[in-house]
């Protein structure tokens, strides 16, 4: 814990509730009678179809593959968005155990480890069902933070300039501004997130797609936590998606709102304002805004799984693998004939480790040579040295196997 003098706990007195209606944060979805409610439901119809269908062209040992390293990616641009700029070859070696000597780049990639440790207990169906509870939001806090280092559990007030510790998964205590926006009094919070959960639970597979970009707003607006709400939201959103559309992970939301953050922040401080008018729904807040950024969200969404479909086009991929490992061959990183292990796994999704040797037709020992070289590269994996093997993605390789996917690792 700092020892500055202007630290402090948070208060535990009960927070005070100024008594705001639940309305103040009306509507909550886009009505169906609404002008752009149409528009919507095709884009949610054409985003579950581009979904299911580039899931199911991957064989399950390169979803896997590809999974992890998209998490690796969604903590990445999640993170970016929030002014954290630790790169997935780091992150990787966070997952790793293999820490910066800088305290700082060390502490952002133990904030990174947290992020991919929530994400991949997410995937595991940790939330399944509890997406938009307040129970679920306030586990997803909860595993976030207590894995954080102790520095970035510490937000300071820019009026008074003390600095207040984050508990994880508690809700604040004190009142926050957000740009032009001041979220509702800290007790009110609990009546914003019963509402919350109650608008958005138990919806049809359209509404819940809308839903995922309403539910991102508004859980930003009530702001319930001190610190870690954009993480919390876009975890949130993750797992919508995720169940909602079984996505396998092998996409996401983040990549695409920080490749367009002044956008999304813009639509995020539009949705804040009041009505606009008559003819503008009839809550208290702008149902214009949050239609547009509701287009926005699942046009995001169809740009991503269209990018991530295009990037793994299996003629595609298996050419910019097969042209690695070739060179990798060439100048004896890998031995003789490794590319044709890594197109059988890459076809096959996993391979026996007692085929190599057949495949290759080697000697048993050459045949173990070229699978250890392989694991060495990070390039396949295995569960035990009896498993199959299956494909890898490592971070280091993204720009050669995965290009676009995130920046080039700047020079240290």
């Amino acid at each position: 814990m700092s020892d500055s003098p202007a630290d402090t706990e948070p208060a535990k007195t009960q927070p005070e509730d100024r008594g705001e209606s639940t309305g103040l944060m009306e509507p909550m979805l886009v009505s169906e009678s609404g002008p752009r409610r149409a528009g919507l439901a095709d884009l949610a119809v054409d985003l579950a179809a581009r979904s299911a269908g580039f899931r199911r062209s991957l064989p399950d040992g390169v979803l896997r593959a590809l999974s992890q390293l998209v998490r690796a990616m969604n903590c990445y641009y999640s993170n970016l968005i929030e002014g954290h700029d630790t790169h997935p070859i780091d992150i990787e070696r966070a997952m790793e155990g293999d820490y910066s000597a800088d305290p700082e780049k060390r502490d952002l990639q133990l904030e990174a480890r947290a992020h991919i440790t929530v994400q991949a207990w997410i995937d595991e169906g940790g939330l399944d069902g509890r997406a938009v509870t307040s129970d679920g939001l306030l586990d997803v806090h909860r595993r976030f933070c207590e894995l954080l280092p102790d520095e970035l559990l510490w937000v300071e007030n820019p009026d008074t300039g003390d600095r207040l510790r984050v508990e994880p998964g508690e809700l604040r205590g004190s009142d926050v501004a957000v740009g032009r926006h001041l979220a509702v009094s800290p007790g009110a919070v609990p009546r914003f997130l019963a509402r919350f959960e109650q608008a958005y639970g138990r919806l049809g597979r359209v509404d819940s797609l809308i839903a995922a970009a309403a539910a991102h707003h508004r859980l930003l607006w009530i702001h319930p936590f001190l610190d870690g709400n954009g993480r919390v939201a876009r975890l949130m959103s993750y797992a919508m998606l995720r169940e909602t559309l079984d996505t396998g992970g092998v996409w996401s939301i983040a990549r695409g709102l920080a490749r367009n953050e002044a956008e999304y922040k813009q639509h995020l401080a539009a949705c804040d304002g009041p009505r606009r008018g008559d003819l503008d729904g009839r809550g208290t807040l702008s149902e214009e805004a949050l239609a547009s950024f509701a287009g926005f969200f699942l046009r995001t969404c169809i740009d991503q799984v269209t990018f991530m479909e295009e990037l793994v086009q299996p003629e595609r991929l298996r050419a910019r693998i097969q042209l690695w490992a070739e060179e990798e061959m060439r100048i004896g990183t890998l031995p003789p004939k490794s590319g044709a292990v890594l197109d059988a796994v890459l076809y096959r999704g996993e391979l026996p480790r007692g085929d190599v040797q057949g495949l290759l037709d080697t000697s048993e020992r050459n045949a173990r040579r070229v699978t250890s070289a392989l694991i060495e590269k990070g390039v396949v994996t295995s569960d035990s040295t009896r498993a199959p093997l299956r494909l890898a993605f490592p971070a280091a390789l993204a720009s050669r196997w995965m290009p676009g996917l995130f920046p080039e690792k700047r020079g240290e």
